[in-house]
């Protein structure tokens, strides 16, 4: 059993719904004066979109599908993304 589950947790896919755009970003963090939001908007702005923020955030959360994804794990790897 133990190696079922270390399989199918070595191979788990993290994808996300919903279509996520830059001006739904730019939104939610309208009110966010933070130097992280500020960071992150800047970034995505470079990028020209999201798509890579996405496929990265699911690609790094892969690493803490054995001890939880938390929302400090997801602010943490947003962050890292934001200053890559």
């Amino acid at each position: 059993m133990k190696q079922l589950i270390a399989y199918l947790l070595d191979h788990a896919i993290i994808d996300f719904s919903g279509d996520l755009t830059l001006a739904m970003v730019r939104d939610f963090l309208r009110e966010d004066d933070s130097p992280e939001g500020r960071k992150l908007l800047g970034k995505l702005v470079e990028d020209r979109g999201v798509d890579d923020m996405v496929v990265t955030l699911a690609d790094c959360l892969q690493d803490y599908l054995r001890t939880g994804i938390t929302d400090d794990v997801v602010r943490e790897q947003i962050r890292l993304y934001s200053e890559s």
